[in-house]
């Protein structure tokens, strides 16, 4: 087992050791991400945060592209079960990220 939470990820990924949250659930089919682009896209992804000591588990903003189609998943690392929650999927926006969507605008 790695002790690379990215690595950790695209791992459990590739091995389809997900666990799809409700909330996950939801938001996907309202922001018209499938999970197959989630799955698909695996070999893009890249650490954009990280969020050690999230409420439950160490948890990790990823970014990732399948063909021209950016999204950010939030995925929480359960090494212990040996899996992933995936806990949210968005596409993001210049709004709140600079170009490239990889980087947080400042406030």
């Amino acid at each position: 087992m790695t002790d690379d939470p990215l690595e950790f990820i695209k791992i459990s990924v590739r091995q389809k050791k997900i666990v799809w949250t409700h909330h996950v659930n939801m938001r996907l089919e309202g922001r018209f991400i499938s999970r197959e682009a989630l799955l698909s896209s695996v070999e893009s992804y890249e650490m954009l945060e990280e969020y050690p000591k999230d409420k439950y588990l160490p948890s990790y903003l990823i970014y990732a592209k399948l063909d021209e189609e950016i999204f950010h998943v939030h995925f929480a690392v359960d090494r212990e079960n040996d899996h992933v929650r995936v806990v949210t999927a968005y596409r993001p926006t210049l709004d709140k990220w600079e170009e490239g969507f990889k980087k947080r605008r400042q406030k």
